[in-house]
């Protein structure tokens, strides 16, 4: 029987594999067995932490807001300033208001302060939310 050469398709795929964890130590990056399993638990880590960097990023945009919401002489919180924006209908979601916390804080509290002196925020909020 003659000899099968089973080299070129083989060698193409685990070069590709090879590639992917490059970057790793050890046999992660030399044995093919343990290049599949490593790439796996990348992938489980990707997509778990993707998750995971959403709600990061949102406790801390409420982090920002909330210190420089604190920060103004009448001691508002978060909680309130998020309460009037919805109630006065204003459509500023947390990435912006805590973009508008870093780069311009002025704005921000001529913003939250328009809207706790504003009583006709608060006489047309009664009417949307009883």
């Amino acid at each position: 029987m003659t000899r099968i050469r089973r080299g070129y398709i083989a060698h193409k795929r685990r070069t590709k594999m090879r590639f992917f964890t490059s970057g790793l130590r050890g046999t992660h990056s030399k044995l093919t067995r343990t290049i599949i399993q490593q790439k796996m638990r990348a992938f489980v880590s990707a997509h778990r932490d993707r998750d995971r960097q959403k709600r990061n990023l949102r406790r801390l945009w409420i982090t920002r807001i909330n210190a420089v919401i604190r920060e103004n002489p009448g001691f508002y919180s978060y909680s309130k300033l998020i309460n009037k924006l919805y109630r006065g209908q204003l459509l500023l979601n947390r990435k912006i208001l805590a973009q508008l916390a870093i780069l311009n804080r002025n704005c921000l509290s001529i913003i939250s302060n328009d809207i706790f002196t504003n009583k006709e925020t608060r006489r047309n909020s009664l009417e949307y939310f009883p």
